[in-house]
C-alpha cells in the first residue's frame, strides 16, 4: 500500500492506494497502526477479486459471514477508526456490486484487492475510544471515555 498526506492542517487527510493482491482490511489496519490514528473517517472505492463481509448476529454475538468468490466493484466503503484496547480499531462497511447488477454488503472482514482500492482517511482532532461491550459482543465507541 502507498499513502500520502494530501492536507496537513488542523485536520490531516491521507490517501491510501492498495495494490492488486493486497488484503484490504489488513492493509487499512496496518496503516492506522503505523500512523497512530486515534480518530478518523474512512471512505473509498475500487475493486475486489474476492471478499468476506459480515452481518452482526446479536443473539450469537458474532458475525454471520458471507463469502463473495467473484470480482466485485467497491461501490461504497465507509468507516471509522477509534482507539481500542490494542491500538487503532476499524469499523468498515462496504457495498459491493457484482457482474449481474446485484449488490452485497456488510462489515468488511477481509478482501483481496483487484485492480485497486483507493481510500481517503480524514483524521479528526478528537480522540475516540472503542470499548468492549460484553453485553452486546462488540467494542463500540464510548463518548464518555473519548476526548475532544
Amino acid at each position: 500500500m502507498k499513502s500520502k498526506i494530501v492536507e496537513d492542517a488542523d485536520v490531516v487527510t491521507y490517501v491510501m492506494v492498495c495494490d492488486p493482491g493486497e488484503e484490504a482490511f489488513g492493509a487499512l489496519q496496518g496503516f492506522a497502526r503505523d500512523e497512530h490514528l486515534e480518530a478518523a473517517h474512512l471512505s473509498g472505492l475500487g475493486g475486489f477479486e474476492s471478499a468476506t463481509v459480515g452481518w452482526f448476529d446479536r443473539e450469537k454475538k458474532d458475525f454471520r459471514r458471507t463469502r463473495i468468490d467473484e470480482p466485485a466493484e467497491v461501490l461504497s466503503l465507509i468507516g471509522d477508526v477509534a482507539e481500542g484496547p490494542d491500538g487503532p480499531s476499524l469499523n468498515v462497511h462496504v457495498v459491493l456490486g457484482l457482474a449481474d447488477g446485484t449488490t452485497r454488503g456488510g462489515h468488511l472482514l477481509e478482501a483481496r484487492v483487484f485492480p485497486t482500492l483507493e481510500v481517503m482517511a480524514t483524521e479528526t482532532p478528537a480522540e475516540l475510544r472503542r470499548v468492549p461491550r460484553p453485553d452486546i459482543g462488540l467494542a463500540l465507541i464510548d463518548l464518555d471515555r473519548s476526548e475532544s
